[in-house]
C-alpha cells in the first residue's frame, strides 16, 4: 500500500511538473461558447476585412475569441498578440462549431514560454497571424530593425478580398512612449506599401491619428472609417478600452463601403471591421 501511494504520489508532481513547463498559454477552452447574437453572419462576407489584437497575456477564452469573430466572418482576419497555439484553437472551433473555414498564415516576431507556453527547449510562437477564406500566396515576415521592448515587425500575403487579388498586411507597432522607434517602423513598412497598387494594411499601431510618427502611412493610404483623418478635427472612433484609436484598417485605391467597431470582453482592443469596394480601385 506504502508503495502504490508513493507511485501516485510521483505520478501527480510530474503532472503538476508539466503543467508548469507548458506555461499560461495553454488554451483556455473549458466552456464552449453559446449561440450567435441574432444578426449575426451565417456565412463569410467576401468583401469584409478585420483586425483584432487579442491581447496576450490575457484571461480570455478561444471559444469565446471565436464567437466573437464569427459573428461577422470576414474573408480576411489580421490577429496581433497571437500564439499559434492560440490561432489554431480559433481557427477549429471557427470551422467546427460554425461553419466558417479559414487558411493560416503567420507572422512571428518571437518565441516566449511565458507568453505562449511550450516546453523550454521548444517555447510557444508569439507574434502576428493572417487567416483568410481564399487562399494566400507570396508570404513575407519582417521584423523591424528596432522593436522597441519588445521584438515588432509585420507580414503580408497576396489574397483574394472580394473578387480581387489584394496585397493584405499586418503589423504591430512598438509600445506606448517609444514614438521615434515606431516612426522608423513606419518608414520600413510605409516603403514596401508604397510598392503596390492596391493593398491593405491591417494592425495594431499604437498611435492615435494624429501622431507624427503615422504620417507615413497616410501618405499612402486612407483608414477605412471616412471621418477619421491625422487631424484634431478628425472624428476617430476609439478601438480600446483606454478610448484611443490605435487599430487601423488602411486602404490604398481602395473604397470602404461601411466599417464596425466593437468592444469585446476578450482584449483591451475592440474589434475591427470594414467592408471594401473592391471594384472601384484601379
Amino acid at each position: 500500500m506504502v508503495r502504490g501511494r508513493g507511485t501516485w504520489l510521483l505520478a501527480g508532481a510530474m503532472t503538476v511538473a508539466c503543467m508548469v513547463l507548458i506555461g499560461p498559454s495553454a488554451p483556455s477552452d473549458a466552456f464552449l461558447a453559446g449561440p450567435l447574437p441574432v444578426g449575426a453572419v451565417r456565412d463569410v462576407v467576401p468583401n469584409r476585412v478585420m483586425t483584432w489584437n487579442i491581447c496576450n497575456p490575457c484571461e480570455g477564452s478561444n471559444a469565446g475569441r471565436a464567437a466573437e469573430i464569427a459573428t461577422y466572418a470576414p474573408q480576411v482576419i489580421g490577429l496581433q498578440e497571437a500564439c499559434v497555439r492560440d490561432v489554431e484553437s480559433i481557427r477549429d472551433r471557427l470551422e467546427s462549431r460554425y461553419g466558417l473555414v479559414y487558411r493560416v498564415e503567420y507572422g512571428t516576431v518571437l518565441r516566449n514560454r511565458g507568453r505562449c507556453g511550450g516546453w523550454p527547449w521548444s517555447p510557444g510562437a508569439y507574434g502576428q497571424a493572417i487567416l483568410s477564406a481564399a487562399p494566400m500566396t507570396d508570404r513575407v515576415n519582417v521584423e523591424y530593425p528596432d522593436g522597441g521592448s519588445e521584438d515588432r515587425g509585420y507580414m503580408a500575403v497576396t489574397t483574394t478580398v472580394g473578387d480581387r487579388p489584394v496585397r493584405v498586411f499586418n503589423t504591430h507597432l512598438a509600445q506606448r512612449r517609444q514614438e521615434a522607434v515606431r516612426a522608423d517602423q513606419v518608414g520600413v513598412l510605409a516603403a514596401e506599401v508604397a510598392r503596390h497598387d492596391r493593398a491593405i494594411v491591417l494592425g495594431d499601431f499604437n498611435a492615435v491619428p494624429n501622431a507624427p510618427e503615422l504620417t507615413g502611412m497616410w501618405a499612402l493610404a486612407a483608414d477605412a472609417d471616412p471621418h477619421c483623418r491625422p487631424s484634431p478635427t478628425g472624428t476617430c472612433e476609439p478601438t480600446t478600452d483606454w478610448h484611443s484609436k490605435f487599430d487601423y484598417v488602411f486602404l490604398r485605391d481602395l473604397v470602404p463601403l461601411g466599417h464596425g467597431v466593437h468592444p469585446t470582453s476578450y482584449s483591451d482592443h475592440h474589434l475591427l471591421h470594414t467592408d471594401v469596394d473592391t471594384s472601384r480601385g484601379s
